[in-house]
């Protein structure tokens, strides 16, 4: 995902550029009664963390620390990941760089996918998106080197502009955009049972309407701004607040993110209840 940040004039400058329709919390919401957690389970979360950051931005308003629920997302550029001590630290979840195109996997993975899980850490994998394959070929790929597994956080769809890739120029239209991104989703849930996140940016959500997608969660990346100011009228889920967080077990700058509800609710959508 993307390491360099938006600057304010920038986020300034796009603030209700896109008209999205609204969504409300309730249309992710499972049918029938939610089970509650035991104070016990509550007891064992890490809550209100405090990172560091190489380069932090001054919070206007609401800013993550007010969010209970942290978590980061991952790729070989974080080199060998001590994840006990990445726990410990108060990380919640953690998602995986698995997949790129039709033909480049991440060489850790595999690594991470079974650290964070023997560190006892709720993680997910993602796959970022290349404009020049097929939504099939990729969704294939990605299914050839995530398994199934009941215990993991859902899979991600990573859709962004790439202006530094040297293979694929390409910038489609927002609706060969939001077709490929439903033909990847259908995908994906067929294989896994659950509907893949789409994780996005500022510039592709505004280009693209990407968040016209119905039935979808969205990771929002906005290091500049709350999210309510940055995609108006959008409902999101994650929020990636930072690409030069600070955490004990990493080497070097990680992306840090927040879960956008109560612990509780954090229980039950990532299937620890």
């Amino acid at each position: 995902m993307r390491f360099k940040a938006i600057g304010l004039a920038v986020f300034l400058g796009l603030l209700g550029c896109a008209r999205v329709e609204p969504v409300s919390e309730q249309d992710f919401e499972a049918a029938g009664p939610s089970p509650r957690p035991s104070q016990a389970q509550l007891a064992l979360l890490s809550t209100y963390p405090r990172f560091g950051d190489s380069d932090p931005h001054e919070w206007q308003g609401r800013g993550p620390r007010s969010y209970p629920i942290h978590g980061i997302d991952v790729s070989r550029y974080q080199g060998e990941v001590d994840w006990p001590r990445v726990r410990r630290a108060g990380v919640s979840f953690a998602f995986l760089k698995a997949t790129e195109g039709g033909d480049v996997a991440d060489p850790s993975f595999q690594r991470n996918w079974q650290g964070a899980r023997q560190a006892g850490l709720p993680r997910g994998a993602y796959h970022y998106y290349y404009f020049c394959r097929s939504a099939e070929e990729q969704a294939r790929w990605f299914i050839k080197h995530v398994p199934r597994d009941a215990t993991a956080l859902p899979p991600v769809l990573d859709m962004e502009w790439n202006p530094r890739s040297r293979t694929c120029t390409k910038r489609p239209d927002g609706k060969v955009v939001r077709a490929e991104a439903r033909k990847f989703l259908n995908i994906l849930e067929a294989h896994y049972g659950r509907r893949p996140v789409v994780y996005t940016t500022v510039d592709f959500f505004r280009e693209t309407g990407i968040g016209r997608l119905r039935g979808t969660e969205f990771w929002l990346r906005s290091v500049a701004g709350h999210p309510r100011q940055v995609y108006p009228g959008a409902f999101w889920r994650l929020w990636q607040y930072t690409g030069t967080g600070v955490v004990p077990g990493i080497e070097g700058d990680v992306d840090l993110n927040v879960f956008h509800d109560s612990p509780e609710t954090w229980l039950r959508w990532s299937g620890q209840l």
